[in-house]
């Protein structure tokens, strides 16, 4: 079985393990939970997985042929522009976080605590918590794609991998349960950027020890850009934020 083929099942694996674990949060919110925040934060949550990957992500998908033939006509380098299809693929996911947090009230949310994202300010959010943090990522993912033949199927879940590991890492380990729909936020940023990556290209075959280094390699390209982000939030009066 070839890589790609591998990383397609695997993907198809996780996104049944997302919908198990969905049913069993939505029977424990609806039956159980009293709390108006946590309500709301998993009404926010269903946003998020309806909008950006059931919606967003069927898009993709039928979509990515002519996408990939459009974006061609750009003359620039294709790793630039792997770069920053990927920068604009986070922004318009924090389009819709952000608006999901800002629609709190409306999904019975009572204080700051129903949110999920650090701000209700769009521009705060990017520049301050997360695309500003996440860029250094696919850098690295274009110099491996420079030397490396992913697939635009590995590349989506191999970032997702790390995009779980980075909410796990920040937010707390109980974020690993929900590998299921992160492996998803997070790799459709990545996916129609890597559809537009330049196939054959003169690179080196997928061997398996390339998956785990791939995952840690965009995880720790990202980390000597963190205390920097940290401190212009701090002299701007920031603080870690307790929401993703």
């Amino acid at each position: 079985m070839s890589s790609s083929r591998l990383a397609s099942r695997v993907l198809v694996g996780l996104a049944v393990y997302g919908v198990i674990v969905y049913a069993a949060l939505a029977a424990i919110v609806g039956f159980k939970e009293r709390d108006p925040d946590k309500r709301a934060v998993f009404c926010m949550a269903s946003g998020l997985i309806l909008i950006w990957i059931v919606l967003g992500g069927t898009l993709m998908r039928l979509g990515r042929d002519r996408f990939k033939d459009w974006v061609g006509r750009i003359r620039i380098g294709w790793r630039t522009r792997f770069v920053l299809l990927c920068v604009v693929m986070a922004l318009l996911e924090e389009v819709v976080t952000t608006s999901m947090t800002n629609l709190a009230p409306f999904f019975g949310g009572v204080t700051e605590a129903a949110r999920i994202t650090a701000s209700k300010n769009y521009l705060e959010v990017v520049l301050l918590h997360s695309v500003v943090v996440f860029w250094p990522s696919y850098v690295a993912w274009a110099v491996l794609l420079s030397y490396i033949d992913f697939s635009p199927a590995e590349v989506m879940l191999l970032y997702g991998l790390t995009g779980t590991l980075a909410e796990a890492g920040t937010f707390g380990a109980q974020h690993l349960a929900g590998v299921g729909m992160w492996s998803y936020v997070y790799g459709l940023m990545v996916y129609l950027p890597a559809c537009t990556v330049p196939r054959p290209r003169n690179v080196r075959p997928v061997r398996w020890w390339h998956w785990p280094m791939a995952v840690v390699v965009g995880l720790f390209a990202c980390i000597p850009f963190v205390p920097v982000v940290l401190l212009v939030r701090r002299l701007l009066g920031y603080a870690w934020p307790g929401a993703g």
